[in-house]
């Protein structure tokens, strides 16, 4: 019992650490700041809905495989021990699989965009505070080969 409490520990911490990742154009990581970006000007097209797909390092299903190999053997005597443990961790394996797959995913927007060269881009950024409609004016922000759009701020006349 004591092995199942520490798989299923160590199980929940590895899908809570899972969860802290994300691509939201809201928060930068370290080594983004202080950092020189690339400004363009451009404007939205359109807008749509996209989801981006949650990933699958395997940590996922190595830890429900564990879990539900460790939680399987606790059951029955020896004979019934071995087949529900390699029942368990084949099941703990698709589940944890699963939900790794699905806690990873992350609601974006699909940005198309005019140049002020006449160019069109598309971009793919995660849904953050910002919202984008057709004629609004935005800034293209590269910072170390990433893009992401922001609102472009009004601009200011130099006082004469």
């Amino acid at each position: 019992m004591k092995r199942f409490v520490i798989a299923a520990s160590t199980g929940l911490m590895l899908a809570v650490l899972a969860a802290c990742s994300t691509t939201s154009p809201d928060v930068v990581k370290p080594g983004d700041a202080q950092r020189l970006s690339q400004v363009e000007d451009a404007v939205v097209l359109n807008v749509r809905p996209v989801v981006v797909e949650g990933s699958q390092s395997g940590a996922g299903a190595a830890t429900g495989a564990v879990i539900g190999g460790v939680g399987g053997s606790a059951v029955g005597g020896s004979r019934e021990q071995v087949i529900v443990g390699v029942i368990g961790a084949v099941v703990g394996g698709v589940v944890g699989n699963a939900a790794e797959r699905y806690g990873t995913r992350e609601d974006a927007n699909e940005i198309l965009l005019q140049m002020s060269n006449g160019q069109r881009r598309s971009i793919i950024q995660a849904k953050g505070n910002e919202t984008f409609n057709p004629g609004d004016a935005v800034l293209l922000v590269t910072t170390g080969g990433k893009v992401r759009v922001m609102r472009a701020p009004p601009v200011q006349r130099p006082a004469r």
